[in-house]
């Protein structure tokens, strides 16, 4: 078995860390153990990148997180209650409150009771989906021009939202793509202030979680069995090299574009643990499960070049255009990421959220990120999340 000496920055020791015996003599050596968070307290990372990144005081942070994961709790029952008339849901951070939209007004009370604020608006969450969905269709048969970044539906607007890169407005393939959009239903155009997305892997530099061929990416999601991460880092059988570039595993399943997720089967001593990456510099995040944060929520991000970050969730379910063609179901956060920090942990408290993909800008700058939700490439795979 191997040892490793020494401590590793930040989590990707422990995720990469070789199996030991079960008296477990060389892991003091190693590592310190991590210092636990009592089971639903948030984790201090996530307060302190909250603090940094979201303006909020550290008692802010907290109450914020409270508020988010009783609106995550509460919004299975609240959908239930919308029934036909559900137009999507969101977080609204100025009152605490998860907010559910309804076509039908008699299905107000039914969510209040269920925990959440009802608005009464105009499109059903299906009519919107299936609009996004004809765009999408139309997408496929014609490629969508590179001034558009991408398209989602907005429960906030209760409309599709396409999103033009900065300055693209007057472009006759980008005027012809709306026109067309615009017959598919409900559409509201907003021009980004950033740049074309792209995907955020790199080529090699030493000291990073993993690497496959000459590209470095980061590690999502222990699963038993190996780990899930961004499938633009690899396709399937490619081999997969630990932070010391030790043999680590093999790419079992890869999907980009059209989804952007894969999941890696480790083996050769290496094993998986339900947490994210702390750095060294602070307590790693215990993964205690997977349930969805709302549109407007707090969400963190976890990589191996830029580390933690903090922002909003903006969007879910959007269809990113990029260069390499395009990618569907994916969740829009204003969350910055750099090269190096595909694959990478998004995490709303405890909860696992999803890989990061890609994005626009730098954590200098600012910018913008989306990632693949978890909860579909566990489906995808038939995986079972490691968890605390």
């Amino acid at each position: 078995m191997r040892r490793r000496i020494g401590m590793r920055v930040g989590l990707s020791a422990l995720l990469a860390l070789g199996a030991l015996t079960a008296t477990g003599s060389g892991l003091a050596s190693a590592s310190p153990a991590p210092v636990e968070p009592r089971a639903g307290a948030p984790a201090q990372e996530l307060v302190d990148a909250m603090e940094r990144d979201l303006g909020l005081t550290e008692g802010q942070a907290r109450k914020r997180l409270r508020q988010e994961a009783a609106a995550m709790e509460a919004a299975p029952e609240a959908e239930r209650a919308a029934g036909t008339a559900f137009a999507g849901s969101w977080f609204d951070a100025r009152t605490g409150e998860l907010v559910v939209g309804v076509t039908a007004p008699g299905r107000a009370g039914a969510v209040r009771a269920a925990g959440a604020r009802a608005r009464v608006v105009e499109h059903s969450a299906k009519e919107l989906d299936a609009a996004k969905e004809r765009i999408d269709a139309r997408a496929e048969r014609e490629t969508a021009p590179e001034g558009v970044s991408g398209w989602y539906v907005d429960p906030r607007a209760n409309s599709v939202v396409v999103e033009l890169v900065e300055g693209a407005g007057d472009d006759a393939a980008v005027r012809g793509f709306l026109a067309a959009a615009r017959k598919a239903g409900p559409v509201e155009v907003r021009e980004s202030t950033g740049g074309a997305p792209r995907t955020f892997a790199a080529g090699v530099v030493g000291g990073d979680p993993y690497y496959t061929g000459n590209a470095r990416c980061s590690i999502g999601f222990s699963v038993h069995g190996g780990f899930v991460t961004a499938g633009h880092c690899g396709p399937a059988g490619a081999s997969v090299r630990g932070w010391d570039g030790s043999q680590m595993g093999t790419f079992q399943g890869s999907s980009f574009p059209g989804n952007d997720y894969a999941f890696v089967r480790t083996g050769h001593g290496w094993w998986t643990v339900p947490v994210v990456l702390g750095w060294g510099t602070v307590p790693d995040v215990l993964v205690r499960g997977s349930a969805e944060a709302p549109v407007g929520a707090s969400i963190c991000r976890s990589g191996s070049t830029t580390r933690w970050h903090c922002g909003r969730v903006l969007a879910k379910n959007e269809t990113v255009n990029y260069s390499q063609g395009a990618v569907h179901q994916m969740t829009k956060t204003s969350v910055c990421a750099e090269p190096g920090d595909s694959g990478g942990s998004f995490v709303s408290g405890d909860q696992a959220q999803g890989v990061t993909s890609g994005g626009w800008g730098n954590c200098s700058g600012g910018g913008e990120t989306w990632f693949q939700p978890v909860n579909e490439i566990l489906s995808v795979y038939g995986l079972t999340l490691h968890t605390a």
